[in-house]
Formats: C-alpha cells, structure tokens, sequence
C-alpha cells in the first residue's frame, strides 16, 4: 500500500554474429515447441488444494449487503502478531501452512529451474561491491559487501585513506535473527558517533542504539518502536530527534532522545492527532534547522525548529489546507519550500522569510509549469539542484540563486536517473546516477560551476552483460478517454515481433509513484529466454505528471486497470506477443493491479503473479483501525462514511468481483508481519478464487518469518525472486528455455 520502498532505453545498433542467428534458430524452434504445450499445470491439477473453512460473515454497509467466508483468517491480535508472531491463532496458522504445502506440492518440479534463475541473478551480482565514497569534512563514508555477505557493512576512513574503520557490519549484527533489516545508520554531526536502527521481525518497527565509532563502546539505551529512518542528530552530537510508531503502526510522535538518559522519558515535540496524517522527521541540508513533516495523501504541513535543541517548541510555516502539499528546506534567510499550492498541480517552488514564513508571505522562486513536474530538490550554499519529470523522462537542473540555470544532459532518449548531495553544503559537486533497461547503473559526480561530469564507478555484472544484444523501445497504447499510455518493452534482438514470444507485463500505478527506467538484473533471466519484459506507465502514477496521477485515483480509479489492460493489447497489437502468452506482474497496490485487471479480462491473460497484493480493498478501507486505512481515503475514498466512495471501491475490489469464469493460473505471496498488506488479504483472495473462479491453479506462498518486502538479505531476496519468475516459466511452458550467452 501506501510508502513504498519500486524502464526506458534506446535500441542499439549492432550487427548479428553467425553464432547469434544460429542462437535465434533454436531459441525460436524451443519457444514454438514450448507454447504448443497444452496444459504445463496438468500434472498440478492431480493435487488436491487445501480446503479452507467458511466461516460467513455478514457485513452491512449504506443498505447493501456482502458476506465474507473467510474474515475469520485475521487475527483478532494482529497487532500482537506484528511484535510476536508466535501468537498467531492456531487455526490460521494451519491455513497458512496448508497453503505453503500446496505451493510446494504445486511447484515441486520447478525447483531445479529455481535453482538456475537463482544462480544466473546471482552471478550478476558484484559480491565484494564498494559504494562510491562520500565526502564529510575530514571524513569519507560508504559501504561495501563480503564476498558472500548478505548485508552492507558500512565504513570509513580519512580523506587520504588511512585510519579505514567498519563502523556497522550487517552480516555480523544479524547474529541468529531468521529477519533481520538495516533502516538506516548516522552519523552524529562531530563524526564521533553512530546511531543505527534494526528490525528484526519485519513489522518495520525499528531499534535504535547508538555506538561510538573509534571504541566501538555501545550506549545502554535502546529506542523501540522508531521508524526506520532512525535518528535525525542535534547539532550538539548528544542528542536525536526520531518518530516513534503506536501500536498500530501509525508514525504518531516526534521525540528528542538525549544520551544517556531514559528513553520512557524522553520528550514529546509534536504528537499527530488525525490518524489520516503520518509524520517525519528531517534535518536541512544546511544543517540549521529541523523539519517536522505531517502529511497524508494530498495535503501537508511542516513545522521547524533549530538544530540546536536549544527550544524544542516546533514553529509552523503553514497551517494545513485541504488538498494543498508543502515541503521545506533552507537556505540564507528563507525556506525554500516545493508546493501545488495556487493550482501548481505540478509543483512549484517558492521562497518564505524565516522569520515570517506564513503562506502570506511566499514569493515565487520557480513558476508552475504544466506537465512538468518538480520531483524533489536541494538547495546548496551556492546552488539550487532539483529533478524534474516530464513524459515519463527525468531532467537534473541546476540553478544559481540570481535565476541562471541549465540542465544535465544525456544522450539516450530515455533512461532512468538519480541525484544525492551527500553530506556537505558548501559544495560544488552532486552526484547522480545514470541508467537504462539495457545499460547498467553509471555513478557520476557533477561538477556545477564548470558543468563537467566525472565517471566514478560503472555497475559491474561478473557473469557478462553485452548490452549490443537488447533493444529497448517505447509503444503507446491506449486509454479510456482516448489517453496515450506510454509502455516500455525490454527484448532481444533476436526475440520475435510475430507474437510468438511470451511476455511479462509490469504495472504500479497508485500514490502518483512513477515506474523508473531502471537497470534489473534480475529480470534479464526471462529476457535473456526470449520473452519481452514490458512496462505500463499507466495512470495512478505520475509518469506524465501529476495529472496523470489524478486521472487515476477515487472515482477515476478504474482508469488505472483499463490502461493495464490496453497495455497488453498494444503489446499484442505490436507483434510482441499474443493472448493467453502474457503474464501480469505487480506487488502491493500493483497486486490490486493485477488482481483487478485479471477479473477485468481473465481471457487475456496467460498468468498472475502478486505480490503482498492490496486485494481486499473494501474490507480494508473500511476498517480505521487497521495502520494505513485513514490515510488512505484520500487515494480511494471513504467507503465508511460515503455511499458513492463505498460504490467506486466496491465495483473494483479484486477480492469481491471475482468471476464464474476461466481465470489463469495464479501465485500470490504475503508476510506474516505485514502491516501495510496484512498477511490475511492473499490469504483470502486465494481462498476465494479456488471457491469462484475456473481455472487456476491458485497457490500461495507466505513468508512467515518477514514482513512486506520479504527478507532483507541479497540473496535471500534472490530466491524469492527465483520462485515468482519460475511461475512464469512454468505458464509459458518455458522451463527448459536456455538462456541466451553472454561474450
């Protein structure tokens, strides 16, 4: 659901080796062997599915009624199960291991092509892989993975290299936890400590403890129940600020930790009173001052108060105005502060006097452009650095403070970037990072007063990478309203347009999050088969800007599944590959994605993979006990309180519009501690799928010892992966495909 933690190119020209065309021959010969298969599930359809006991529930809402055989899979303590899920009710407990028997028993012959997909992705990975160093006064930082290590190990050294020191090693630290996750590690602003936050359950409620870095000597005290930014230093080095999460998992309370002291003590600056907003923390990159952010969906505020700690009574610049959005930083003696305040749907940055900042008093600094978002921004001493989106594509700009400004930029037509300042203020240089489907991750430092860019490090894929072999391309389908749907598609050359090829089709499309042109090693396993990875930058996200994410929420929700539909027919209507051949991919609220699109159009598809899906909405969204429900009114509506909102989600709710009819085979995964897609939601959508639906199979895989995005470990997360594309494979009767060499 909501806060998630997510591909465009150029084709290149080169010409094909004999070795290739006669490569293209076989692949071809296996693909059009392998799609004559009739049935690749047949052998699964022996087995017998768990039966998972009805227990109605009748539920009431604005006169109509629903009933529900399987609300009895949430825990009624499913708060308790979040911190210890040893509680879980033994009659769920039981459901859920009878649904990973299934799974087993279901997929069983795919554990040799797991093991394959999970060596292939992980050759591509750099095990001994070094971050770029940044620098902090006397000091740099960056981290750096073993050689078999699951987790970064995060160092240090003086500018010339001496005095190197690991200040946080995550494969030691994990010790015999079965989850274990870094949310983050600071350090403090005189660089003589470290404070770094750990959760060892997957419920994302995170530990802080502090360390001195030259001793190692820990401090007694230990913060529970932070988020997992951890702490936010003071400017005197002895004290944090941090957010504290309640016992539903709402980030309600900014408090101020003082070492050495207790922390049942530790003060109050701002508790959140309204459920619908959540809270963060944050320090300006001046390091003056302190940001209390309270925000929900589509409206914020922001309070701030010195870095000193000295009053810790927050100030606030704006008051909350339904439906307008502000963020703050600092520099001189302004705020700067990004804002669709005044129509800019697309943002705006304006300037505010510190010591007056009321909304009276903002001043335009950059005007609202239509269709051209602001993303984010950084001012510096001397520069102002922001992103911009437009058609889907990023810009890095960069401006002076007297208005002069110019972008950075790149050659390819579409590629997906990044940008940090990193530590300093007075600085000249940012760095960004620079990639495509195609073309691995490149790290450059940018120079702002004489415009070069300097080369720093290159992704490197051990197991060879020939970048010559794929063509990346954008189509467009479209949309209901006539709205061009741009959809990116990741091949190989050698992959047939005559619709032979089978295809996974990716989508998100909720919280105006936009699907970036990223390098995926891991998905090169299915492309490097034959099949054609595609993307759907539909509307729900901000692809094309903030409208675009407007055109796709509350009563235009709809809109986001139809897109995802036409998408597949453009990659139909394209050559890329036919019905019945495409398999949709999405995780969270891209599970609603999918699992909305499939009983759209259950005929079109060949296969379903979601991943912790958000599938049952109206039961969800009409529960404001549950962390993220009321906040998530704003995105969906309010079915509690509105009989025409209850209406919207009723008629897309994956869960209660499954169909009498033939539906692919399907593979949902969950999480026990879960609370941003409690675990109970695949857990029932399976259930009821196997009760309503044709077809199928339908199988589960719930994690039992991790929370929403599955462990937290390199290659433990390989695996997982390892398990959804093998589904693929299996659809497509492409187990035996070998993947195409490599020079």
């Amino acid at each position: 659901m909501k806060f998630e933690k997510a591909f465009l190119g150029v084709v290149m020209a080169v010409s094909l080796t004999a070795c290739g065309q006669n490569e293209t021959t076989t692949q071809t010969h296996k693909e059009e062997k392998a799609m004559t298969a009739k049935d690749p599930f047949a052998d699964a359809r022996s087995i017998t599915p768990p039966e998972i006991e009805k227990r109605p529930v009748e539920i009431t809402q604005h006169g109509i009624t629903r009933t529900d055989n399987y609300a009895w899979l949430r825990d009624e303590e499913w708060q308790d199960v979040l911190r210890d899920p040893s509680t879980l009710d033994a009659d769920i407990k039981a459901a859920l291991d009878a649904e990973n028997e299934y799974y087993a028993a279901v997929t069983d012959d795919l554990e040799p092509v797991r093991k394959a997909l999970f060596s292939e992705m992980r050759g591509r990975i750099k095990e001994d892989d070094t971050s770029v160093p940044r620098k902090d006064g006397d000091w740099k930082y960056w981290v750096k993975y073993n050689e078999g290590g699951e987790y970064p190990i995060y160092m240090r050294a003086a500018l010339d290299g001496s005095n190197e020191q690991i200040l946080f090693d995550g494969d030691k630290e994990r010790g015999d936890s079965k989850f274990f996750d870094i949310g983050s590690v600071n350090h403090s602003p005189d660089q003589n400590l470290i404070a770094y936050a750990v959760d060892r359950l997957g419920s994302e409620y995170f530990a802080i403890r502090v360390r001195n870095m030259e001793t190692g000597e820990e401090y007694e005290e230990t913060i529970e129940s932070a988020d997992e930014s951890g702490a936010i230093w003071a400017a005197d080095s002895q004290s944090f600020f941090y957010v504290e999460r309640d016992d539903n998992q709402r980030p309600k309370r900014v408090k101020l930790h003082r070492l050495g002291t207790d922390p049942a003590n530790d003060p109050v600056i701002y508790e959140e009173p309204d459920d619908a907003f959540f809270l963060g923390v944050s320090k300006s990159q001046s390091g003056d001052y302190i940001f209390i952010t309270s925000s929900s969906q589509i409206t914020s505020e922001v309070r701030f108060l010195n870095a000193d700690a000295a009053d810790l009574t927050p100030t606030l610049i704006a008051p909350r105005d339904n439906g307008t959005e502000y963020y703050a930083e600092h520099h001189g003696d302004n705020f700067f502060i990004m804002t669709n305040a005044d129509g800019a749907v697309d943002f705006k940055i304006v300037t505010a006097p510190i010591s007056a900042p009321g909304r009276e008093n903002w001043s335009d600094w950059l005007a609202h452009k239509p269709g051209s978002q602001v993303v984010t921004f950084t001012p510096l001493n001397d520069y102002l650095v922001r992103m911009e989106r437009e058609n889907a594509l990023p810009r890095i700009v960069v401006s002076d403070y007297d208005g002069n400004s110019h972008t950075v930029s790149f050659d390819e037509a579409a590629y997906s970037l990044s940008m940090s300042a990193g530590y300093e203020y007075d600085t000249d240089e940012i760095r960004f990072t620079y990639e495509s489907p195609s073309t691995p991750e490149q790290t450059f430092d940018y120079n702002m007063a004489d415009r070069t860019r300097t080369l720093v490090k290159t992704q490197e894929v051990p197991s060879g990478h020939d970048p010559s072999l794929y063509v990346v391309e954008r189509i467009t389908a479209k949309g209901e309203g006539g709205a061009d749907i741009p959809v990116t598609v990741l091949r190989l050359k050698t992959t047939p347009t005559d619709g032979s090829a089978p295809a996974l089709l990716y989508g998100y499309g909720s919280y105006g999050y936009a699907m970036p042109a990223r390098f995926s090693t891991t998905v090169l396993s299915l492309v490097d088969r034959g099949a054609v990875y595609a993307i759907a930058h539909i509307r729900g996200g901000a692809d094309k800007g903030r409208a675009w994410y407007l055109d796709g929420k509350l009563a235009n929700k709809k809109n986001t599944f139809s897109d995802f539909a036409a998408s597949g027919e453009a990659l139909i209507d394209a050559g890329y590959t036919s019905e019945k051949k495409i398999v949709i991919y999405g995780g969270s609220a891209g599970g609603l994605l999918v699992g909305a699109t499939v009983n759209l159009r259950p005929d079109l598809f060949g296969g379903v993979i979601a991943a912790v899906p958000f599938v049952d909405v109206i039961n969800t969204i009409s529960d404001a006990d549950l962390p993220l429900t009321p906040p998530e009114w704003e995105e969906w509506g309010n079915p509690i309180t509105s009989a025409e909102e209850y209406g919207w989600i009723a008629e897309y709710s994956p869960y209660d519009n499954i169909k009498d009819t033939e539906y692919p085979p399907v593979m949902a995964t969950g999480g026990l501690t879960d609370y941003r897609v409690t675990y109970w939601e695949p857990a029932k959508w399976i259930a009821r799928l196997r009760e309503e639906a044709k077809g199928g199979p339908f199988v589960m895989r719930m994690n039992m010892g991790a929370g929403h995005g599955g462990s937290a470990a390199r290659f433990e997360r390989l695996e997982e992966t390892a398990h959804l594309y093998a589904f693929a494979l299996k659809v497509w009767g492409y187990e035996d495909a070998e993947p195409v060499k490599h020079n």
